[in-house]
């Protein structure tokens, strides 16, 4: 069985730290690194590619630093990074089959993963066309395509799903889940609906550090008692939308339906509601009221 252990690692460029002493050990499973845009998860994902070195600490992949193993790490190691370089004037399938040879593998077992995955990622009727043609949700799944190609036991994918539609992101989805039988995969994104129903564990990362790890559910009950709804006036929900997180709102009969983010009970009439992993984001990353008496104060 894989694992991957992350030992006190740390990354500093200059004066930034971009990742801060992280610990974790990953075995077989999805793994969903949640954060906002800089927060250090795609410095963290290229340390656990090997692209960059820790500043300190220690990577390790079944008890061998990842730098010591070279390329029998490489070979057991998919890869999708935001931005992946392509040929624009190859076809999918010429680009996945040069791939292919270029993780060695024999011409014949590359033409057959080509076609494998173009019909994984459903470009098997656009394996002929030029890349420089493709629309950026194509372009994604591709992408998707070549990281698989050498069936590696580690797949890392940093924002896998942008640019691709609702009906894309579903399948994407269902095809990580089914991927994730036998290996590690490790899936960082801002967007909560790509890790919330496939993530066997999911990591919060603020500022290079995981505060807070566990299953969707165990992550969710932390926040229990801080997600509330109210009805108020548009005046009122103007002055509550400046005044702590709201995850949502919708007008309904001159009065707006707020569901919001705050430590204890805002105001009068506010009732307690079923936390969500989007409330769990807001809660970690978005400055939440501290005193309820402050925020009522603020809105009557």
């Amino acid at each position: 069985m894989p694992e991957l252990f992350l030992d006190r690692v740390t990354k500093q460029f200059k004066q930034k730290i971009a990742v801060d002493n992280v610990s974790i050990r990953m075995k077989t499973g999805v793994y969903g690194f949640l954060g906002a845009n800089g927060a250090g998860k795609t410095t963290l994902l290229r340390m656990l590619c090997g692209i960059l070195k820790p500043t300190a600490g220690e990577i390790s992949y079944n008890g061998m630093e990842i730098g010591q193993l070279d390329g029998e790490y490489r070979r057991i190691l998919g890869y999708l990074p935001q931005d992946f370089g392509y040929y624009p004037s190859f076809s999918a399938r010429r680009y996945l089959e040069y791939l292919a040879a270029q993780k060695a593998l024999p011409k014949d077992l590359a033409k057959n993963k080509a076609q494998e995955m173009l019909e994984l990622v459903g470009l098997s009727d656009t394996g002929k066309q030029k890349i420089r043609t493709f629309s950026g949700g194509m372009l994604r799944r591709l992408g998707i395509a070549q990281a698989l190609l050498n069936d590696p036991e580690i797949l890392i994918l940093d924002e896998p799903t942008a640019g691709l539609d609702p009906k894309e992101r579903i399948r994407f989805r269902n095809m990580i889940s089914a991927l994730s039988k036998d290996r590690i995969v490790i899936l960082s994104t801002h967007i909560v609906s790509d890790i919330e129903y496939i993530a066997d564990e999911i990591l919060l990362i603020k500022h290079g550090q995981i505060i807070k790890h566990g299953t969707a559910q165990a992550i969710t009950e932390s926040i229990r008692g801080h997600v509330w709804e109210c009805l108020a006036t548009p005046k009122v929900a103007e002055r509550i939308q400046a005044s702590c997180p709201v995850s949502s709102l919708k007008h309904t009969d001159g009065k707006v339906h707020l569901r919001l983010i705050s430590h204890s009970c805002p105001f009068k009439g506010a009732v307690a509601a079923e936390p969500g992993l989007e409330d769990v984001y807001l809660y970690y990353f978005e400055e939440v009221s501290e005193y309820a008496n402050d925020l009522e104060r603020r809105i009557v």
